[in-house]
């Protein structure tokens, strides 16, 4: 193939190359570069490399239609256009105050060889943490022109390692996470996280993702992985109208870990926030009813053991309020949850006065959390919607958790001809969902946390008020899965799922053995690791799941929940391997105090964690919730030390994590400053 064989380039401006038939894109200072051009057949085609090492092998670029001309072969590259752009911008909350974009970018236009009139263009971006592309389809046929294949692959060498997610579970994206050769890969959801021979890591996902189906990707050859549309129910992919521009494709690339962990390519490739003023919605820590009902003490429905009753509630709000937590969850609020029901998201239950819990709380400066559960029924949540939101707004209910319970492609949706059908989770018909449901929420200015949702690919930058989601398994498969989390999923999320943004995980548990529903069940973490996860795992709202009385008995490791913010100015992830262990810092917001979570496999682990993120000049009390001596994840789980030692950005901390175990540290000036 000739393609890149031309010899003599010319360097037109900074960033960028062109060569008879190809251009070359570089990002500003990593040496990062993108190569773009068709090969014989005039196929479009593109190559990544870092520095001297190949990231992504000569790999095809493409999409079909329904009707009219392909973006597929006997094309030209007719032009390119250049720019640039080094600016900062702010985010209303998020793991950092200031986010850099620093980038080069590519407009590419492909032209019918034949000059039949046929317009494609990619926009390409290079950043020194990875390049992002995306297909942009000119106005030039009236009416839809559906997408039916996706041509985009990635080819890395077949022996590189891939960290992946099977892509047609039925449990959507909560699944572990398999460590294989990419040649022994199956279909896999994104990120999909890769070691190449070289050492160089890779993640490939998707940002922007709006109104178009999510990708998967699938194995179509010795190390090609190939996007492939989630379809319709009719087995239609994307249902698209010219002009229209596709998701942003995207390829993470460090030469370790780390810089993966530290990248802010996906938030970056997103417009920016379209609701204006969002002061109205507010990270915090939450507590609720979760954990009850899932260790059977406590019921979703109405009965003797229901668990949102206006007492239990009270006394929820209490807990809050006592330990400056912002919200109270009322899981089971509403009418319909027991078998055989009408569900409805107006009408509480009998033992739930919503609307004086709701005053209750509001008088304790405690915030209730709306939950919308709507079991996949997208028609019938879409026709109250707007009154559901209504009743909150009226009450001052300023978030929602909201749930798509069901296996995948099992959301309910009605066809043209009134038929009811079946839809993936991650679907396009799912993904318009949810910016209707966060477009609605914002008129009452309400946020939404989302459960069973579709993956995360960056769009809280452009709507704020998408606080976090799940899309991950969580700690509730210590109750209700075959086996628990292994110690190993923590340090493997960190670098695959945590890559796509914030994650609802839930951490906090202190009872780590225990019956469930006649079960004995056990959480594979120590305490101390716990207390990491709220330092590890980022979300603007985070959980203290457990039942009250675990965290009285261990009041002192309680108090590191009690201090932990989940607002952040600055986060640094400092040492880490996939599937291995993490160590990340966080600055609070408004504040001068850094907080440090650390989290190890099934191994245990000797660490030295040099502090050199601390202000120089300044010294710091570390407060240290750190595994006991004889701590492990099998045999003794609630063995932890706490200590306390004066640092400074010199100081090295000696850190031991027992076998699955964890360490948690708050960092405050030492002689006043902002706490």
């Amino acid at each position: 193939m000739r393609l890149f064989s031309t010899a003599i380039l010319l360097i037109l401006l900074p960033g960028l190359t062109l060569a008879a038939g190809g251009a070359q894109l570089v990002s500003p200072s990593s040496g990062l570069k993108l190569i773009i051009d068709v090969d014989e057949a005039g196929r479009p085609v593109y190559a990544v490399s870092l520095g001297d090492e190949a990231v992504i092998l000569e790999s095809r670029l493409g999409l079909r239609f329904a009707r009219g001309r392909d973006f597929d072969a006997r094309m030209r590259l007719a032009s390119v256009r250049h720019s640039s752009v080094d600016s900062t911008w702010e985010q209303p909350w998020g793991e950092r105050r200031k986010v850099r974009d620093h980038h080069n970018e590519l407009l590419v236009e492909f032209r019918s060889a034949d000059d039949a009139g046929a317009v494609f263009l990619v926009r390409v971006r290079a950043f020194d943490d990875g390049v992002g592309f995306r297909y942009e389809v000119p106005d030039q046929d009236a009416g839809p022109v559906d997408v039916i294949n996706e041509l985009t692959e990635f080819r890395v060498p077949p022996e590189a390692n891939a960290w992946w997610q099977p892509g047609d579970d039925p449990f959507k994206y909560e699944t572990l996470y398999r460590e294989t050769p990419v040649a022994a890969m199956g279909k896999a959801h994104t990120p999909l996280t890769l070691r190449l021979p070289s050492g160089i890591h890779v993640s490939l996902h998707e940002a922007a993702l709006v109104d178009y189906p999510a990708y998967t990707l699938e194995p179509t050859g010795p190390g090609v992985l190939k996007t492939t549309l989630r379809p319709w129910s009719d087995g239609s992919l994307a249902r698209v109208r010219a002009p229209f521009a596709s998701p942003w494709r995207t390829i993470q690339v460090s030469r370790n870990a780390i810089g993966l962990a530290n990248s802010d390519l996906i938030l970056n490739l997103n417009e920016p926030n379209r609701l204006g003023d969002v002061d109205w919605v507010e990270p915090g820590k939450y507590v609720g009813i979760w954990w009850a009902i899932h260790l059977g003490r406590k019921t979703w429905e109405q009965g003797p053991d229901h668990g949102a009753t206006t007492e239990e509630a009270k006394r929820y709000v209490d807990f809050a309020a006592n330990h400056g937590f912002d919200g109270v969850l009322l899981e089971g609020w509403n009418v319909g949850w027991g078998e055989g029901e009408t569900y409805s998201f107006l009408e509480s239950a009998a033992d739930l006065d919503l609307a004086a819990v709701a005053a209750y709380a509001a008088e304790n400066g405690v915030s209730l959390i709306g939950h919308h559960e709507t079991f996949g029924d997208i028609p019938g949540y879409e026709a109250v919607m707007g009154e559901a939101f209504d009743l909150y707004e009226s009450l001052g209910i300023r978030q929602v958790k909201t749930g798509y319970v069901g296996s995948a492609g099992s959301l309910r949706r009605i066809d043209d001809e009134g038929n009811e059908v079946r839809e993936w989770h991650d679907s396009q018909y799912a993904v318009r969902h949810h910016v209707k449901v966060l477009e609605e929420a914002a008129r009452r200015r309400i946020s939404v946390n989302t459960h069973e949702p579709v993956k995360d690919t960056g769009l809280r930058r452009t709507y704020p008020n998408w606080l976090t989601r799940e899309g991950a398994r969580g700690q509730e498969f210590a109750v209700w899965g075959e086996t628990p989390n292994p110690p190993d999923h923590i340090p493997t999320l960190a670098f695959t799922r945590m890559l796509a943004g914030p994650l609802d995980f839930t951490p906090g548990l202190f009872q780590l053995t225990f019956d469930a529903r006649g079960n004995a069940r056990q959480v594979s973490s120590t305490l101390a690791r716990q207390l990491a996860l709220y330092v590890v795992l980022y979300s603007p709202v985070h959980m203290a799941p457990d039942l009250f009385e675990h965290y009285e008995e261990h009041a002192d490791a309680f108090s590191f929940i009690v201090d932990v913010p989940t607002d952040w100015e600055e986060s640094v992830a400092l040492d880490g391997e996939v599937g291995e262990f993490i160590v990340m810092a966080r600055k609070a917001r408004g504040a001068d105090d850094w907080f440090v979570g650390a989290a190890t496999d099934e191994r245990s682990r000797a660490l030295q964690v040099p502090l050199r993120f601390l202000d120089q000049g300044r010294e710091y009390v570390a407060t240290i919730y750190a595994d006991g001596e004889d701590a492990d994840w099998q045999s003794n789980r609630h063995d932890y030390t706490i200590t306390e030692k004066t640092v400074d950005r010199d100081s090295v901390l000696g850190l031991n994590l027992a076998a699955g175990g964890g360490v948690a540290i708050r960092l405050r000036p030492a002689h006043g400053g902002t706490q």
